[in-house]
């Protein structure tokens, strides 16, 4: 394996941890989960998305911020490789579609005093499958508090992932996830293997699923 970090993105219910698992197990590699269900704010957001935004936003990047620190700043002689299932950019984008104009410049500056301190990954992978779909995964998961979000909040989100992506020159595998099957079709998950052996150029390379 080419990379020491590896970073699985994409939007709400397209897949990221599922695809992450996979991956860490394959490359016996240590693995970073987001850890959405310890942030108290989170069902509050869902039922009152302005009164609790801006908690629930830093929240996510204080537990990120340490998360990644810890991790990717201790060494393991056993696992040189390290899969994540997120960016730490995510704190900004999110909060870029949640917080009204005011809070996001003040969560922006504190965002850029820690983002100094964060490793970035070699290479992102990036799951896209459209609204509808998302939205199936969401209900067949089953979380309570995800289960009345609303496409437009779920199509901001997708609009600014991919205009990141595409305004930055991150080396990308970008996949069609419409209708990934990770798990029980293995020449999907074979793309993604196959794509990580390559000799990427840095930019957005475009890859689908047989």
């Amino acid at each position: 394996m080419k990379y020491n970090l590896i970073t699985v993105e994409g939007n709400i219910g397209v897949g990221k941890t599922t695809l992450t698992h996979l991956l860490a197990e394959h490359f016996n590699a240590r693995i970073i989960l987001e850890e959405f269900a310890d942030n108290p704010f989170l069902t509050k957001f869902y039922e009152n998305p302005k009164q609790f935004a801006f908690p629930l936003e830093l929240f996510f990047m204080a537990e990120r911020y340490k998360q990644m620190r810890e991790l990717l700043h201790t060494k393991d002689l056993f696992q040189s490789v390290t899969v994540s299932d997120y960016l730490f950019t995510k704190c900004l984008l999110f909060a870029k579609v949640t917080l009204p104009e005011e809070e996001y410049r003040l969560y922006h500056r504190l965002f850029d005093i820690l983002e100094q301190q964060i490793t970035y990954p070699e290479v992102l992978i990036y799951l896209y499958a459209p609204i509808d779909k998302l939205q199936a995964n969401i209900k067949k998961r089953n979380r309570s508090f995800e289960q009345n979000i609303p496409d437009e909040y779920l199509i901001q989100l997708q609009e600014t992932y991919t205009s990141y992506i595409k305004q930055r020159n991150i080396k990308t595998i970008f996949i069609d996830a419409s209708n990934a099957d990770f798990i029980d079709n293995p020449k999907h998950l074979q793309v993604v293997f196959d794509a990580l052996e390559m000799d990427l150029e840095e930019g957005q390379h475009y890859f689908t699923l047989p």
